[in-house]
């Protein structure tokens, strides 16, 4: 016996709403359903600062912006990760160490975001992205890698991609 394509689908979508969307419901006190939805960012891999609460079952059980996360030690309210801003740098040639340094921005100190190094992760300085976008390259047969990020260009030019490699150049 086969499936008919709706009934494949209806099983695709019920699973999806299991599955991924997460979505909770609660009853308030006149009996109406009320949607749950998590707060934003992360929970941190590791707990590294007081809670703000332990014991909690969802994120609005938490105050302000923390999440109920949990750890070896039960479920607590703590504040989110969050990506940091900036942009990992592109790695130049090679490979890192082949170890996780970090799992994300928060295991990081200061500005420094959680980056690939090729073969594992490490806390690294991120690029400052510059206003404006690069122009599509436009056929110039310049291979080779003039800059790596933005921050290695003059004023306002951006790092942009040539038709084989990188150059600065005048955002459009």
């Amino acid at each position: 016996p086969s499936m008919d394509k709706y009934t494949v689908c209806a099983l695709v979508i019920a699973l999806g709403a299991f599955v991924q969307f997460k979505i909770v419901f609660t009853q308030n006190s006149r009996n109406n359903l009320t949607e749950i939805r998590p707060k934003a960012g992360r929970c941190p891999r590791l707990l590294k600062v007081v809670p703000s609460r332990k014991g909690c079952a969802c994120d609005q059980d938490c105050p302000e912006n923390h999440k109920c996360c949990v750890f070896d030690c039960g479920a607590a309210c703590v504040p989110p990760s969050l990506n940091k801003p900036g942009v990992c740098p592109r790695r130049k040639w090679g490979y890192g160490q082949c170890a996780e340094f970090c799992y994300d921005d928060s295991d990081c100190p200061n500005e420094e975001k959680c980056c690939s190094n090729g073969c594992g992760h490490e806390c690294t300085v991120p690029y400052k992205v510059k206003p404006g976008r690069c122009a599509l390259p436009q056929g110039t047969p310049m291979c080779a890698e003039y800059c790596y990020h933005d921050g290695q260009c003059p004023e306002e030019q951006k790092c942009c991609r040539t038709t084989c490699g990188h150059a600065c150049s005048k955002p459009c």
